[in-house]
């Protein structure tokens, strides 16, 4: 890992390095009271593309996971923001943008083309991150992964022992083969959806909701659409990391 800049944002104890691990870029916070003798608990920041564009709400999103004692972490994903692109998962976008403006079901042909390339190029990075992440001194376990693409989050859970925890968004489409992993799901788990999210289907994410096997497992159901996600949801995520995390 090799870090590229560094700076303390404004008005808060919190540091700010980007760094990049290979070609993988990513963004690092970190409390200033954490501390090799007093290391923070490490929460995997989300999202579903474009590390630029996102950084706004991610960097909000680590100023609260600071103010708890967190460090939060991110990368960009395979396929997105500068990185190269995968010609296939850019066709299946494209099909997805064409069924959506027609009016038609997105199949599960077109949602397989889609995510599951993603989640086998996203998951490995996400693994060798945090090997280089948990080594540095300041930085601790138990670690949770919060937001970002769902399918993305299940596959984390059920391979990567490191995760504790998990507040996941069932804002996105989910290949039906992703189903068979929830149900290997066992960490502690809350689930934000957002009752009239226009681009996919409510049903869906009430059956996947269903299908985790976690014995911990909190749906917030809330009005709204895509992006309505209301804030009281951040507080309550950060007491549900802070009782699986600390």
């Amino acid at each position: 890992m090799r870090f590229t800049a560094e700076q303390r944002l404004e008005d808060d104890d919190v540091f700010e390095r980007e760094f990049t691990l290979g070609e993988i870029p990513g963004i690092l916070w970190t409390p200033e009271s954490a501390s090799a003798s007093a290391p923070a608990p490490l929460i995997l920041l989300g999202h579903p593309g474009g590390l630029h564009k996102m950084y706004p709400r991610l960097v909000a999103r680590a100023r609260h996971c600071a103010a708890q004692g967190f460090a939060a972490a991110t990368i960009e994903l395979p396929g997105s923001g500068e990185r190269p692109r995968f010609a296939a998962v850019e066709q299946a976008r494209a099909d997805l943008r064409q069924a959506l403006r027609a009016g038609e079901p997105v199949n599960d042909e077109i949602v397989d083309r889609l995510i599951l390339p993603l989640v086998e190029n996203a998951v490995p990075e996400w693994r060798g991150v945090l090997d280089v992440l948990l080594s540095l001194p300041e930085i601790g376990g138990p670690v949770g992964y919060a937001g970002g693409v769902i399918s993305i989050g299940i596959r984390l859970a059920v391979v990567e022992p490191r995760i504790a925890a998990a507040v996941l968004f069932a804002g996105s489409f989910v290949p039906r083969a992703m189903f068979d992993e929830a149900r290997q799901v066992t960490i502690a788990l809350l689930v934000l959806l957002q009752w009239d999210d226009e681009g996919n289907d409510r049903q869906s994410a009430l059956d996947l909701f269903d299908a985790f096997g976690s014995k911990e497992k909190t749906l917030h159901a809330n009005m709204g659409g895509h992006t309505g996600v209301p804030q009281f949801e951040g507080d309550d995520g950060d007491r549900f990391f802070a009782r699986h995390l600390k």
